[in-house]
């Protein structure tokens, strides 16, 4: 395969599954070992095209993070309190991934280890479903600093590829109180500044990995993860408001499945 096409499934797995419950980078480590694409610089070009992916969620909510730099009084998610909101989120996730970036590269990215973490994500979300509490937060402007402080402290989850990170939050949203649609909703939004930094942070570490020749490449990837993340944010929106997410749950029962008894060992 070459890189282009490589570049555009990738684009295409990373803009679909970044936002679902689903874990986009255990869906890109195995595509990646399929078509051969593995390895460091593999792995940190997984990481940069994220940014099509945020690019996404900016358009789709620029109101709500223009509010935050020009504040709203009748939204309590915006100004110093949304940013502050989105502080408490991002700093569990972002102590421990600091802490914990180069093990996790080293030993967890693998297709065995993905499996595991696709099933263990399904049956959080099983388990959530069948339990959740009454809900008690049901839009952006009723977040609470703790309800964002416990998002981030379930987002944690999501450092084991395939876990994902848009269900660890979710999940934990729900758990919480917050209205499932305001769970998706806030896993969208909250997920901008960590994987904006970590993207930037990661790049800078690994920026000697490419030549200007890969830039191109990069580029289609970048592309390619934006538009397809405006489709699949738009689309799972509609979703939440309709239906549980069991179907996702079963998705990855599956997948896990398929990887544990027909990867080849």
């Amino acid at each position: 395969m070459t890189e282009t096409l490589a570049a555009i499934l990738l684009g295409l797995v990373e803009g679909i599954t970044e936002f679902l419950p689903v874990s986009s980078t255990g869906h890109l480590i195995l595509v990646g070992h399929l078509i051969g694409f593995t390895g460091e610089k593999a792995d940190s070009f997984d990481i940069i095209i994220q940014l099509g992916a945020i690019l996404a969620v900016v358009v789709l909510y620029w109101k709500r993070f223009w509010w935050l730099l020009s504040p709203k009084p009748l939204h309590a998610f915006s100004g110093l309190r949304g940013i502050w909101l989105l502080f408490l989120t991002s700093l569990p996730m972002g102590l421990a991934g600091l802490a914990a970036h180069k093990s996790i590269k080293a030993h967890l990215f693998g297709p065995m280890t993905v499996a595991l973490a696709l099933a263990a994500g399904a049956f959080m979300i099983f388990w959530v479903e069948r339990r959740r509490s009454r809900d008690r937060f049901y839009t952006l402007d009723e977040m609470t600093p703790g309800l964002a402080l416990g998002i981030g402290c379930f987002q944690c989850l999501s450092l084991w590829p395939g876990f994902s990170r848009s269900a660890a939050t979710i999940m934990g949203g729900m758990l919480l109180g917050a209205k499932r649609s305001l769970a998706a909703e806030y896993s969208f939004i909250g997920a901008v500044p960590l994987m904006f930094v970590a993207t930037l942070y990661d790049f800078y570490k690994n920026a000697a990995l490419f030549t200007a020749d890969d830039l191109g490449t990069l580029a289609i990837g970048f592309v390619v993860s934006f538009f397809a993340a405006l489709a699949a944010v738009k689309g799972f929106i509609v979703l939440v408001k309709q239906m549980s997410l069991r179907p996702f749950a079963w998705y990855r029962v599956g997948l896990a499945a398929a990887v544990f008894f027909f990867w080849p060992k």
